[in-house]
């Protein structure tokens, strides 16, 4: 990974519709060598997709909120198999220490949140203990990863 690499994926993240003319002159490399890069970066697993940045309150997801979950250990493997099959959970983390995993939650309102929450999320395997936070406003929308460590 080397500075021009991080050019295209500054570029890809700010815009991911770019052309690889359009990306291959922001970057000052010829088109062969940009798409060849381009490739790479796709085969290395380093871009793991392309995908429209949607306004959830637009389709009618205007609910957010934040779920910290407990989990017995013995159950952390089926909770995540069963947690990818939540579409209404847009991101899972699991993490050290207590509690076992941040997830985040879109659903249109706070009453199909709380059938949601009562009929899939405290059933999901291992739970030990559910705590939402309602999301009352998005300060910093997901950005880009920064250019430069």
């Amino acid at each position: 990974m080397d500075a021009v690499d991080r050019k295209i994926l500054a570029e890809l993240q700010r815009d991911g519709r770019v052309t690889v003319t359009d990306l291959a002159e922001r970057v000052q490399l010829s088109i062969s060598r940009c798409q060849r890069r381009l490739r790479e970066l796709e085969r290395a697993g380093v871009i793991r997709g392309y995908r429209a940045v949607v306004d959830a309150a637009a389709i009618g997801f205007g609910f957010e909120a934040l779920v910290f979950a407990k989990l017995r250990l013995e159950s952390m493997d089926d909770f995540d198999r069963a947690l990818v099959e939540v579409p209404n959970v847009v991101e899972a983390q699991r993490l050290f220490g207590s509690p076992d995993y941040l997830l985040r939650v879109v659903t249109a309102d706070l009453a199909s949140y709380q059938r949601l929450y009562e009929e899939t999320l405290a059933r999901l395997p291992g739970v030990r203990g559910l705590t939402s936070t309602i999301v009352m406003k998005q300060v910093i929308e997901p950005r880009p990863l920064p250019a430069h460590l």
